[in-house]
């Protein structure tokens, strides 16, 4: 009843929703240039002379459409082979501009920067996004909503940034092979931002309204001149050769042994590829950041293998899952109970034809001593109904284990706008799922619904979802089958600009109940998160104070650290969180997030502190977090650590050296990991990796003295990329 109620109550507010677009930027065409471009960040060639210029961008945050010192100068242009844009940022002081790393797909939160987003598509729904910081360091993205981006994509593109006397210049050149795009489309949706991190100032050329983020392509102004871009014979090759020498424990010497494979795309039309892979190696993947588990689910480690992550936009499901309930997840192939599984063969297509969007894959892995070799398969289909709705379905064939049989089928939908009341987003979504095959018993189904209105001053959502007993996703993940889940809230963001907290850029009031049922209607779970103080400074600083009530039930008996088990039974019990966090932007920040209080039969206090150095304009930049959990019950007491360092040294944007060491107390060892990425050219890379795992026998903290080496291992890969 409750739930018919909402779904009519989003139906009313759906016919308030006025058409049309809240940008009101005017078209630019682009010129088609035949003159070749040298991307070095300084725009001095006298083609630029005859570039398309964008007016100067309009502040978006904090006061939308107000001046500022910093003016920006963009320039376009299109050769046939691709789209290059130009731009001068103007700074009245730029010993003040802030850099923090070189590194590829690093983080620029506190870095100035430059970003823009391509809608080539035409479909104000998916995109391409790109970012560049005042170093040059590269960071690019798949776009599949307002809302939704995976900045785990790399495509083949190139950039460079020049420090000036008047602040600092970029250029980026993104070739037309690395975009799929409709063949002869001469109007694409554009939009670009800059931000200042010292102060904190956004700058927009589409859209300045604050509830506008620049992934919404629905506010995107557009450029023409596009359509004479060409993709060639669309065909690109990536063969790879690679030695690895391997040395587990007990062993006297490393075992060395080489290999070769790679992929091969095919742009089947403009818009549609086919993609191939042979013996595909994962050598250069980025280790894992290791987490404490303090619950009896398992924790959600996200996808970083190059092949799943490219086109993996076309693979989302479902509006308001999270990490709850993922049909396909792309770590179930070719990994099984924490072991590599060899991939064998692999193929996927992907892309759109018309309205239709498109995501096939299939996989053969390799036999192991855990698994059988098998045949794994997923498609995704969606189609636009109009410029708000979208609907899918969804298919997944196969177990990772190489024995049982599943399958999985599911449809959603959803219904968006940018246009609410003028500027405000809403959207309406819903999802049905269900599986066959080898699976448990019950209920083999699952449903839910979203409602939400994402804006600056308000951001309300209601989420309800239920998954069946034997809703059983075997490429996928599902950590709680056989529950109902009520979650709902709002948070309020005020930005005091006068007065007693004028120093205050933007308060966050949040109130969050979320309730989990069985089936049956009993209450597994509950929680409810607030925060009656959490703001972020105008300098940037960020202080958050947090209460947090929450329920379990333990059906049966939980061993939540070695040899301290809670007995089954009911639990209620009151958090706490103190959080202060420093502005990103300066060449050191810290942070520290203590939780304390109730747990279960006793109290928990966690710790998590953090700091981060940065010097030599990006080149050289430290991260150290620190976790101390120190958990005190009538059961036992329990201590867990966990400490993670990475420092990268940036000798240019594509040469990096990074490491990652990281100890874990409650496996007791530490892991060491190094890489050094020497990108050649766009698509042309050389990986230097070397990891190494050591163990601690059991004892006290401070018995270091009988640390063991029980692995290392050494590769060395080289991955070009030939197009046609």
């Amino acid at each position: 009843m409750i739930i018919s109620r909402l779904v009519c109550i989003a139906l009313v507010v759906l016919n308030f929703a006025l058409p049309g677009s809240a940008h009101a930027v005017e078209d630019v065409e682009v010129p088609l240039s035949d003159q070749s471009l040298t991307i070095d960040g300084n725009l001095h060639e006298n083609a630029w002379q005859h570039a398309s210029q964008i007016p100067n961008l309009v502040q978006q945050d904090p006061h939308p459409g107000e001046p500022t010192p910093f003016t920006t100068e963009i320039l376009i242009l299109v050769e046939e082979t691709g789209i290059t844009f130009g731009f001068i940022c103007h700074d009245p002081d730029p010993s003040k501009i802030s850099v923090h790393t070189m590194e590829r797909d690093g983080e620029l939160d506190g870095d100035d920067s430059v970003a823009m987003v391509l809608d080539p598509f035409g479909d104000q729904r998916r995109g391409y996004y790109f970012q560049i910081n005042a170093a040059g360091a590269r960071v690019d993205g798949l776009i599949d909503g307002p809302e939704s981006i995976s900045l785990d994509w790399d495509g083949i593109w190139d950039a460079a940034t020049a420090r000036t006397a008047e602040g600092w210049t970029a250029e980026i050149h993104i070739p037309a092979q690395t975009l799929r795009f409709p063949a002869g489309i001469d109007r694409w949706g554009l939009n670009l931002e800059r931000f200042v991190a010292r102060d904190r100032v956004t700058l927009r050329w589409a859209d300045s309204s604050r509830n506008a983020q620049l992934v919404d392509l629905r506010r995107a102004g557009a450029i023409t001149g596009v359509g004479d871009l060409k993709q060639g014979l669309g065909i690109s090759i990536s063969p790879y050769g690679i030695v690895h020498a391997d040395k587990d424990e007990g062993a006297e010497e490393h075992t060395t042994t080489g290999d070769i494979g790679g992929d091969a795309t095919w742009n089947i039309t403009s818009e549609l590829s086919a993609v191939a892979t042979v013996n595909t190696d994962f050598a250069e993947t980025e280790v894992d950041a290791r987490q404490i588990n303090l619950t009896r689910f398992p924790l959600f480690f996200p996808e970083k293998r190059a092949f799943f992550l490219e086109g993996s936009d076309q693979f989302q499901f479902g509006s308001g899952l999270g990490y709850d309930f993922i049909p396909f997840f792309s770590r179930r192939i070719g990994l099984y109970q924490g072991e590599q599984v060899p991939l064998e063969l692999g193929g996927k297509i992907l892309g759109r034809y018309g309205r239709w969007g498109i995501g096939l894959l299939g996989t053969r892995t390799g036999q192991t001593e855990a698994v059988d070799q098998t045949n794994l398969f997923v498609g995704r289909i969606t189609y636009d109904v109009d410029s708000h709705l979208t609907v899918g379905t969804i298919i997944t064939d196969g177990d990772p284990d190489g024995v049982s049989n599943n399958t999985l089928m599911g449809a959603d939908a959803i219904w968006q706008t940018s246009t609410l009341g003028g500027d405000k987003n809403f959207s309406v979504g819903a999802w049905v799922a269900g599986s066959s095959g080898d699976v448990p018993s019950g209920r083999s189904n699952g449903w839910g619904l979203k409602v939400d209105y994402p804006n600056d001053l308000w951001d309300v959502a209601f989420i309800y979802k239920e998954f069946g007993e034997g809703l059983d996703p075997a490429m996928g993940f599902l950590p709680r089958p056989g529950t109902r889940w009520v979650t709902g809230g709002a948070s309020y963001m005020p930005r005091p600009e006068t007065g007693l907290f004028d120093w205050v850029r933007q308060f966050k009031f949040e109130l969050y109940p979320r309730v989990v049922y069985d089936l049956n209607g009993n209450v597994q779970s509950w929680r409810v998160f607030t925060a009656p103080f959490n703001a972020r400074t105008e300098s940037g600083e960020h202080l958050e104070a947090n209460y947090v009530p929450e329920f379990e039930w333990l059906e049966e008996p939980f061993e939540i650290a070695d040899g301290v088990v809670i007995p089954a039974g009911e639990y209620q019990f009151d958090r706490f969180r103190v959080e202060v966090e420093t502005s990103e932007h300066r060449p050191v920040s810290v942070s520290s997030s203590v939780w304390f209080g109730e747990f279960f039969t006793g109290t928990l206090t966690q710790w998590e502190a953090g700091i981060n150095f940065a010097s030599g304009g990006g080149h050289l930049h430290l991260n150290l977090v620190a976790e101390n959990d120190f958990g005190y019950l009538p059961e036992g007491d329990f201590i867990q650590r966990l400490y993670h360092l990475r420092a990268v040294y940036a000798f240019s944007p594509d040469l990096i050296f990074s490491t990652d060491t990281q100890y874990d107390s409650e496996a007791r060892d530490v892991g060491i990991n190094m890489r050094l990425r020497w990108t050649i050219e766009p698509g042309n890379d050389l990986f230097l990796v070397w990891g190494s795992g050591m163990k601690r026998p059991a004892g006290p903290d401070d018995d270091w003295g009988l640390v063991r080496s029980v692995e290392d291992h050494l590769a060395v890969k080289l991955r070009w990329t030939l197009r046609y």
